[in-house]
Formats: structure tokens, C-alpha cells, sequence
């Protein structure tokens, strides 16, 4: 009669190890794609036979770092979705939804040069760069956004100047919340500083559920 109460314990304690594993490699394969599963492990606070319990070898590993990616920008992508209003909401309103799993997105990149290949990271992040794509594409046909490169090369962009200020963040010169990277991307894109200040503004508040003040915005 004891031993189905005792697993109960001991599976919560196996998921909390498997969390544990993957948000510590989340984070470490985004600063050394070397790093070797022992140094994963101890990182992790986990001995060795239990990370290769749960991941018998670097590939099942990073399969699962990618699926888990994978959901993550999907269901940003969902969220960050605005198929009406002005294009310059839409893309404040994606650039906030993408920057909780923007390190997810810089492990991949990572991973992309040593592990997983292009080609699956490509798969991975497509439905996000299809996305923003298509923003940029309605704002240049409004206006909004600046015209003189291609939709598919103002995104490669953006995302590269997302990825070195995360990078920022990272090593601690920059803080942020996600909104002063949403406004250099409106910026970046074409948008005057002190309407996407106060756009990105607007739609954090909207977001959290508060009123923004007039005048009041996430820039100085």
C-alpha cells in the first residue's frame, strides 16, 4: 500500500530534475555550445546518471531544447499575432511577445553552428519570421515602415539587432524588459523615436492591463 504514495514523490522530484536540466542547458548552450554533459550536469546540481537518465546523449538532449523551442515561439507567435490596426502596433506588440523566450532563441542560434544545422533551426523559428515578415510587408505598403530593403531583409535584420541586444542583457550592460529592444526594432524599421516610444508604451500597458498616461512612455 506504500509503494504507489512513494512514487508520487518520486516522479514530482523526476520532472522538477528534468526542468532543472534543460533551463540550466537553455543557458549555458547559449554561452558555450562545447560544453560537455558532465559540466551540464554539475552545472544543473544533478549528478551525472541522472542527466543521462533523462537524456541518454547529447542528441536526445538537444532534441528536446528544440521542441521546447519550438512550442515556446509558436505560441509567441500566436500571441504576438495583430492582424488589424497599424502595422507599427503589430510589431511592437510581436517584439514583446518574443523577448520572454529570447534565450531560448540565442541557444538556438547557437546550437545552429555546431548541433541541430540551419535547416532545423530554420523549421523552428519559420512561423516567427513569417510573422514579422508580414508585419513589415503591410507597414511598407501603409507607410509605416521604410521601404528601400525587402520585407524578408528588414526581419533578418531586426532579429539580429534583437539577438545582439539580448546579448547585451546577458553580459549585463543593458537592462531590459523587452521594451527598449520593441522600440529600437520600430525605430530600426523606420518609426520616428517618440511615436515608438509611445506606441510600445501603449501596448505594454494594454498588455498588463493599464491605463498609460498621457505622455508617459518607456523612453526618457
Amino acid at each position: 500500500m506504500t509503494k504507489p504514495a512513494a512514487r508520487v514523490p518520486q516522479r514530482r522530484n523526476a520532472r522538477s530534475n528534468r526542468a532543472r536540466i534543460l533551463a540550466t542547458a537553455r543557458k549555458e548552450l547559449g554561452r558555450n555550445p562545447d560544453i560537455t554533459l558532465e559540466e551540464l550536469a554539475r552545472a544543473a546540481g544533478v549528478v551525472r546518471r541522472t542527466l543521462f537518465g533523462h537524456f541518454p546523449g547529447r542528441v536526445a538532449l538537444l532534441e528536446a531544447l528544440a521542441e521546447e523551442a519550438s512550442e515556446s515561439f509558436r505560441d509567441a507567435a500566436v500571441a504576438g499575432v495583430t492582424a488589424e490596426g497599424p502595422a507599427e502596433r503589430a510589431l511592437a506588440q510581436f517584439a514583446l511577445s518574443m523577448w520572454p523566450v529570447g534565450d531560448r532563441y540565442r541557444m538556438l542560434l547557437a546550437l545552429a553552428r555546431h548541433d541541430l544545422g540551419a535547416e532545423r533551426i530554420t523549421e523552428i523559428i519559420k512561423p516567427a519570421r513569417d510573422e514579422v515578415t508580414s508585419i513589415l510587408e503591410r507597414g511598407q505598403r501603409d507607410g509605416v515602415f521604410h521601404a528601400h530593403l525587402p520585407p524578408a531583409v528588414l526581419s533578418a535584420g531586426l532579429e539580429a539587432l534583437t539577438v545582439a541586444l539580448l546579448e547585451q542583457v546577458n553580459v549585463e550592460a543593458l537592462e531590459d524588459d523587452g521594451t527598449r529592444s520593441a522600440i529600437a526594432m520600430l525605430i530600426a524599421a523606420g518609426v520616428p523615436e517618440k511615436q515608438a516610444c509611445a506606441v510600445v508604451g501603449d501596448v505594454a500597458a494594454t498588455a498588463t492591463g493599464e491605463a498609460a498616461e498621457a505622455g508617459e512612455g518607456p523612453c526618457p
